[in-house]
């Protein structure tokens, strides 16, 4: 169900893609300002998850995904029966940083549940969501077009979607936030037995939400400027998943203009992306994962080097650079169109590895911040989400889908070195840093697991 609500939030995000046309048309839209409804619904997914961390950890995970996806629901009724632009705009924006709670929460909804040998494989398979969502968008919306049905019938068909989700987080997920929980037990066990004694970890000298929330939007930004590291590896994820947004621009170019698809079938040619990302979870759960748990074996008593999530980039760092310049050099009429196809399946693949691979690293690598990093990666990436797609077709245009692509290859190709670097100079790097730890720490300092607020299962007295 978390992952369920991770796609309904990227499917919304590039579902108007494939309805440029008509509702540009109907509003008097320029290009630029039609993606904008991409653009600020994915400019939600940076600013909400600001808001709906913190909340989730005063009031727990479920009233959170409750309440925003009640008000993302209720928003896509709003862009159905949109009059005008601005209230389109404004409605897309709002629908994104309320679908943002899952962005924010689903991950740690999962870390509630699962251990932390068990939790990489549940998140390998959590990662799938963010490439089906943006790729099954345009599929949709385009048939939709095609079939000279009414462009509103997207945003109904979105509302229906969000209020199935809405049913499912009321029937199917409970409460999973540890702390709260406790807290929970400890109100029930007073009014019980009318003992104020009873008194949850989260009761005992708790911090206000004003002050947490404070701590929460303050740090992560503090972390991240104070850490060359998290930078660079957040400028490559942000081109990383900048790029998945601005092929919902370059996909139309090359399939639509040079190979005469209409906006369904262009569409269906984004599901490589998520076959691309199966084929990389299968791979880091077959080969990957039993490398790291070996990796434990080896390390044991202490933990796993951060650098050793680091091993699978080797392998998908410079996949995904051949992958640009061969969807540029192979996007011309006169080549078959299962040539920049196939090579958007190794595109989804090296983007799902650089993604795990990232992630697990940063988590590993400042794990008594590890929150406060993520979030401030997701802050940036979420902004080169939204800003990647307002260049993509002035871009193409301009250097016609060869040369674009190859620029595009070139950036990425630049980066490749970073976790071979990383590899090598990152134990130095933590060691200088006053945030990640550089000395291996005992397992039960170094397991979440093991903290006081998650650990506890029973009420002090």
């Amino acid at each position: 169900m978390a992952s369920v609500l991770i796609l309904n939030a990227t499917f919304a995000s590039s579902a108007p893609s494939g309805i440029m046309a008509p509702l540009s048309k109907h509003f008097s839209l320029s290009h630029e300002v039609g993606v904008l409804t991409i653009s600020l619904f994915v400019l939600g997914f940076a600013l909400g998850p600001l808001l709906w961390g913190p909340l989730s950890e005063h009031f727990g995970r479920k009233p959170i995904f409750i309440i925003s996806f009640t008000c993302y629901t209720l928003f896509q009724v709003g862009n159905a029966l949109a009059r005008n632009t601005a209230s389109l705009l404004v409605f897309r924006l709002l629908g994104g940083i309320f679908a943002a709670a899952p962005i924010a929460n689903s991950g740690a909804l999962i870390g509630d549940i699962w251990d932390a040998k068990t939790r990489g494989k549940a998140l390998a398979f959590f990662t799938l969501a963010p490439f089906a969502g943006p790729a099954i968008g345009p599929t949709i919306s385009g048939f939709i077009a095609v079939s000279g049905v009414n462009w509103r019938w997207l945003f109904w068909l979105l509302t229906i979607f969000a209020g199935a989700c809405l049913a499912g987080i009321i029937f199917t997920i409970p409460e999973t936030y540890g702390p709260v929980l406790l807290r929970r037990k400890a109100e029930r066990l007073r009014r019980e037995t009318n003992d104020p004694r009873y008194v949850a970890p989260i009761e005992l000298g708790s911090v206000s939400f004003k002050e947490r929330a404070k701590n929460v939007l303050l740090t992560p930004f503090t972390l991240f400027f104070h850490e060359p590291m998290l930078i660079a590896i957040t400028a490559y994820i942000s081109f990383v998943y900048g790029t998945i947004y601005l092929l919902l621009q370059s996909y139309p170019i090359v399939f639509m203009r040079g190979h005469g698809m209409n906006a369904g079938i262009s569409g269906l040619m984004l599901l490589n992306l998520p076959v691309g990302g199966a084929t990389g979870v299968a791979f880091y759960i077959l080969f990957m994962n039993r490398r790291y748990e070996r990796a434990i074996q080896v390390h044991a008593p202490h933990p796993v080097p951060p650098e050793v999530r680091l091993e699978m980039l080797a392998v998908a760092a410079p996949l995904f650079a051949i992958s640009f310049f061969w969807f540029g050099w192979t996007s011309y009429p006169s080549i078959s169109f299962v040539s920049p196809l196939i090579s958007g399946v190794v595109m989804g693949f090296s983007i799902c590895l650089v993604f795990l691979g990232l992630t697990n690293y940063i988590v590993d690598a400042y794990l008594p911040v590890a929150a406060s990093a993520l979030a401030a990666m997701t802050f940036f990436r979420s902004l080169a989400g939204a800003g990647f797609p307002l260049f993509a077709t002035q871009m193409y245009d301009a250097l016609n889908p060869r040369w674009a692509s190859t620029l595009l290859g070139l950036v990425a190709a630049v980066m490749v070195p970073l976790p071979f670097v990383l590899i090598k100079i990152g134990p130095r790097l933590r060691k200088n840093s006053k945030y990640a730890p550089s000395r291996p720490a005992p397992p039960k300092l170094a397991s979440p697991e093991s903290t006081p607020e998650t650990s506890q299962v029973h009420i002090e007295v």
